[in-house]
C-alpha cells in the first residue's frame, strides 16, 4: 500500500480521455469513506466531475457524501473576480481622468489569451494555502503539468515584475532626495529652477508605486507559499493516469520526467481500462495481445513508481453506486 491519500494534495493529471475525473472522483468516495474530510476540485474548463457525480456542481463546495465536497471550479467567474480585484486595487493608484482607459484595458484582459488560467493559478495557490480550510485532503483533477509547473514558475515571473517595479520605485526615491536636496531652502527665492512645483506628486507617485509594488509582494508570497507546499512531498503527490496505448505512455513519460524535475513528488501511475480477463472474443484476444506488450511498456517506463491498475468496464461511469465500487477497486489495489 501507497500513502498518496495520506498527503493533504493530491493531483490526479494525465491525457484527455483516459478517465482522470473518474479516477478522482472514486479516491474522493474511498477518502472519504476512511473518514477524512475531502474536497476534490475540478480545475478543468471541460468540466465532467458532475456528470461523474451525476449531480450540479459550481464553484463553491457542495456536500456529496458524508466527509466529501465537490467544485468545480469556473474560469470565467475566477477573472472577473480577479479583474475586479485588479481594477479596485488601480482605482487608488489612478489618475481620474485614466479610469476610462483603464477600463477599457481590463475588457481587453479579459479576452486576452492566458487570462482564465491566470485567474485559476490564483484560486488553485489561494486554496493550497488557506489553513483554515476544513479539509485534510483536497485532490485535484487536473491537466498532468499545465497548472502545476506554472505555479513553480510564477514566483520567478513575480520576482521580476516585482524587482523590476522596486528598481524603479528606489531611483524615483533617489530623484526625490535630489530634487530635495536642491530646492531651495524657506526663504530663498522661491523662482528657482530646481523648485519642482510637482514635488508632492513625485512623492504622491512614489507612495503610489510602493503600494503597488506591496500587492505584487503580496502575490508573489501566495505564489512561493503553493509551490512550498506542491514541492513538499510529505503534503503533496501527483499521481498519472493513462491507458495502455501508445500515445498516453508517451505524453505520461514526459510529463512524469517534467515533473520530477521540477521537484514536483510524483508518487504513481495507475493504468486504466485494462481489458478484464473474463473478456472474451476473437477481437478482445487480438486487442488483449497488443495491450500486453503495452502493459510491459508500462512497467518498464515507470519501474520505479507503483503502477495499480482498473480494468475496463463494460458501462459508462456515473452516479455514486459505480463509484462505491472503484473505490473498493482501489482500495484493492493498494491505495
Amino acid at each position: 500500500m501507497f500513502d498518496l491519500l495520506d498527503r493533504r494534495l493530491v493531483w490526479v493529471g494525465g491525457k484527455g480521455g483516459v478517465g482522470k475525473t473518474t479516477v478522482s472522483a472514486a479516491l474522493a468516495v474511498l477518502a472519504a469513506r476512511r473518514g477524512k474530510r475531502c474536497l476534490i476540485v475540478s480545475t478543468d474548463p471541460a468540466h465532467s466531475l458532475g456528470d461523474v457525480f451525476a449531480r450540479q456542481l459550481d464553484d463553491t463546495p457542495r456536500r456529496l457524501l458524508p466527509n466529501l465536497d465537490a467544485m468545480e471550479i469556473d474560469p470565467d467567474i475566477e477573472v472577473e473576480a480577479h479583474l475586479a480585484r485588479v481594477t479596485a486595487q488601480m482605482r487608488g493608484f489612478a489618475a481620474p481622468e485614466m479610469m476610462d482607459e483603464l477600463k477599457r484595458q481590463m475588457q481587453l484582459t479579459r479576452q486576452s489569451p492566458g487570462a482564465q488560467e491566470a485567474a485559476l493559478l490564483e484560486r488553485i495557490a489561494r486554496l493550497i494555502t488557506d489553513s483554515e480550510l476544513a479539509y485534510d485532503l483536497i485532490i485535484f483533477d487536473t491537466a498532468p503539468t499545465g497548472h502545476t509547473l506554472r505555479l513553480l514558475t510564477l514566483p520567478e515571473a513575480m520576482a521580476a515584475w516585482t524587482d523590476g517595479l522596486l528598481t524603479h520605485n528606489r531611483k524615483s526615491e533617489q530623484l526625490g532626495k535630489v530634487l530635495k536636496h536642491l530646492t531651495p531652502k524657506a526663504g530663498r527665492d522661491v523662482s528657482s529652477p530646481f523648485d519642482d512645483p510637482k514635488e508632492d506628486a513625485l512623492s504622491a507617485l512614489d507612495q503610489r508605486t510602493r503600494d503597488i509594488a506591496e500587492t505584487l509582494l503580496n502575490r508573489r508570497r501566495l505564489f512561493h507559499q503553493a509551490r512550498r507546499q506542491l514541492e513538499d512531498a510529505s503534503l503533496s503527490g501527483f499521481m498519472f493516469v493513462l491507458t495502455p496505448e501508445r500515445l498516453p505512455i508517451l505524453e505520461t513519460a514526459r510529463a512524469v520526467t517534467t515533473l520530477q524535475e521540477a521537484g514536483i513528488p510524483v508518487v504513481a501511475t495507475l493504468v486504466n481500462r485494462v481489458i478484464p480477463v473474463e473478456a472474451d472474443g476473437a477481437f478482445l484476444e487480438r486487442r488483449r495481445q497488443q495491450e500486453a506488450t503495452y502493459l510491459q511498456r508500462i512497467d518498464e517506463a515507470f519501474a520505479t513508481l507503483p503502477r495499480p491498475r482498473l480494468p475496463w468496464l463494460d458501462t459508462d461511469v456515473q452516479g455514486l453506486d459505480i463509484l462505491e465500487d472503484l473505490a473498493d477497486r482501489l482500495a484493492g489495489e493498494g491505495f
